[in-house]
């Protein structure tokens, strides 16, 4: 089997169907088709209010795309009118949309470890920032000890940011810091992420241990900081470089 000397990897979040962007959705289809990447992965709120509706239009969107993908849910990605099912099972409609469309990806030059960073409900309103459970933290260190001795770089796909977007601030994602440390002391190197609407790519460090941040825009109208729609290409040559572009829809 003959061995390339890059992966391709499109990072994109928040496509929010309901309020999505038709334009920018197309050019993100265009720019798939033409370069053909190796994978994709979605960084999670895939839809505005989880409907069965919106579920479809995803469904239908990501599947045309003849990728493999990973989907990461987000908050949006919960019931949002159906409190029982919110709580009963949450992500039941993602989970049928995942098990259509998604993959476990398998890449050359990089393995994708997912890490769920959503709950139901919590001790604070609005309910829409992340919260880490010991659980499913626990779910990701366990993979990434399966994968200690593979030498590709770790990368982790979840839907809010570890860490707030500068040190010294109060870190919206409860209990993220400790997950960032232990998330970098087993071995992650990199952790993508979408929630806030706005790119960004930064070296960062909790006690000494640091991890790449990367995360993506949106593909919806929701926009926030003056930033257009966008997504990421990341590249990830034989020696575990990444190299990072990001790129703005026109508007």
């Amino acid at each position: 089997m003959p061995i390339h000397a890059s992966t391709t990897l499109f990072h994109v979040s928040d496509t929010h169907f309901g309020v999505e962007d038709r334009a920018a959705m197309a050019w993100f289809e265009n720019a798939v088709r033409e370069e053909r990447p190796d994978a994709l992965v979605c960084t999670g709120d895939l839809t505005q209010r989880a409907t069965h509706q919106q579920y479809a239009a995803a469904a239908e969107w990501f599947a045309g795309l003849n990728t493999p993908i990973m989907l990461q849910p987000g908050n949006h990605d919960m019931p949002y009118y159906n409190l029982w099912e919110r709580f009963r099972s949450p992500f039941a409609r993602f989970g049928a949309l995942d098990k259509a469309v998604g993959a476990q990806l398998e890449l050359e030059h990089a393995l994708i470890v997912p890490f769920d960073t959503n709950v139901p409900a919590q001790m604070r309103w609005p309910w829409s920032d992340g919260v880490v459970t010991r659980k499913k933290l626990d779910a990701a260190l366990n993979r990434l000890a399966e994968l200690r001795d593979d030498p590709r770089p770790k990368i982790i796909a979840c839907h809010h940011p570890l860490l707030p977007e500068r040190d010294g601030a109060k870190n919206p994602t409860i209990r993220g810091d400790l997950a960032f440390k232990e998330l970098a002391a087993a071995g992650a190197t990199v952790v993508l992420t979408g929630h806030v609407h706005f790119p960004f790519d930064q070296i960062r460090s909790r006690d000494n241990f640091a991890m790449r941040m990367i995360g993506a825009g949106t593909l919806s109208t929701r926009l926030r900081k003056g930033a257009p729609p966008s997504y990421n290409v990341l590249r990830i040559d034989q020696t575990g470089l990444i190299d990072v572009e990001k790129r703005d829809f026109a508007l």
